[in-house]
C-alpha cells in the first residue's frame, strides 16, 4: 500500500529526537505524517492534555483511541455530544470511572469532533483474573506476543516498576500478574488502534498513559509486531528530564508537576 510507504519513508526522514534531546516546541507543532500517534500523558497533569488537544487539533485524526474508555463507552459518542461538555461527561458515566476530571479530557474530544472513537480499556473484573492467573489471554495472544515470557532483565524491571508505582505494598506474588495485566493491556490498545486504522484510513491518535507509550515494550511495540509497516510516532510527556538513555519515546517533553498529594500517605495509614 503506499500510503503506507511513504509515511513511514517521511516518519524515517524527520529528525527524531535521541534519548538524551527533549523536543522543542517547534516540532511539537510541525510532527511529520505518521499513521497511528500514540499521545502519552501523566493522568493528573493538565498540560499534559493541553498539548494532547493541539496535537489532535493539527492532526485532525480520522479516528481517537482512548485507554480510558471501554469500547461499550466509545459507542456511545456522537457528533451532536462535542459541543456539550456536561452531557459527553454524563453519557460516557466519567464521574464514576475513576479518571481526573473531565474538564482536562473533554478539549481532546472537541479537537476533533468528527472523529470516530474507540474504547481499549480492559474490564476490571477481566484484569483480575489475568492478575490472578485465572482467565486466559485474549485469542490473538500471539499477535502481541503475548504467548511468549519477557526475557529476564525485563521482566525483572517491570516487576519492579509495578511494586514502586504501588508504594512498595504490593504482595511480590502479585507482581508477575501486574505485569502480565500491562502487557494485556498494551494489547488492548494495539489492537483498537489497528482496527481504528482499517476502518477510517487513518490518521489514529491514542490517548494514553506514558507507560503504554513507551517504545520499547509499550502500545508501539505491539503494533511494530502485529503490523510492522505501520508509521507510528510515539510522545512520552514527562514531569522531570530523563536520565540519559531513559526516555523510550519517539519524541519527549518536560512539563512542570502537578502539586499533588503523596500517593503512599494511604498505604502508611
Amino acid at each position: 500500500m503506499p500510503r503506507l510507504t511513504l509515511a513511514a519513508l517521511a516518519l524515517a526522514a524527520w529528525t527524531v529526537p535521541g534519548a538524551a534531546d527533549e523536543a522543542t516546541p517547534g516540532q511539537l507543532a510541525q510532527l511529520p505524517p505518521a499513521e497511528l500517534l500514540v499521545l502519552g500523558e501523566v493522568h493528573d497533569n493538565p498540560r499534559h492534555h493541553e498539548t494532547q488537544a493541539r496535537i489532535v487539533a493539527q492532526v485532525a485524526p480520522a479516528a481517537l483511541v482512548f485507554e480510558m474508555l471501554t469500547p461499550a463507552q466509545a459507542a456511545r459518542v456522537t457528533p451532536e455530544l462535542m459541543a456539550d461538555e456536561t452531557a459527553l461527561r454524563d453519557v460516557l458515566g466519567w464521574d464514576q470511572s475513576g479518571w481526573p476530571d473531565f474538564t482536562m479530557y473533554y478539549p481532546i474530544f472537541a479537537a476533533a469532533p468528527e472523529a470516530a472513537f474507540y474504547g481499549a480499556a480492559v474490564p476490571r473484573e477481566d484484569l483480575r483474573g489475568i492478575v490472578a492467573g485465572d482467565d486466559p489471554l485474549p485469542e490473538d495472544a500471539a499477535r502481541f506476543g503475548l504467548d511468549r515470557p519477557l526475557p529476564d532483565d525485563q521482566q525483572r524491571v517491570r516487576e519492579a516498576m509495578q511494586m514502586a508505582a504501588h508504594c512498595d505494598a504490593l504482595p511480590e506474588e502479585l507482581l508477575p500478574g501486574m505485569v502480565r495485566a500491562q502487557r494485556v493491556r498494551d494489547a488492548a490498545l494495539a489492537r483498537a488502534a489497528l482496527a481504528a486504522l482499517e476502518d477510517t484510513g487513518g490518521p489514529v491518535v491514542v490517548i494514553t498513559g506514558n507507560g503504554h507509550a513507551r517504545t520499547d515494550w509499550g502500545v508501539p511495540s505491539k503494533i511494530a509486531r502485529a503490523a510492522p509497516g505501520v508509521a507510528v510516532l510515539s510522545l512520552g510527556q514527562l514531569e522531570a528530564a530523563p536520565a540519559e538513555g531513559e526516555a523510550p519515546y519517539d519524541l519527549w517533553v518536560v512539563t512542570e508537576p502537578v502539586d499533588r498529594p503523596d500517593p503512599c500517605e494511604a498505604f502508611a495509614e
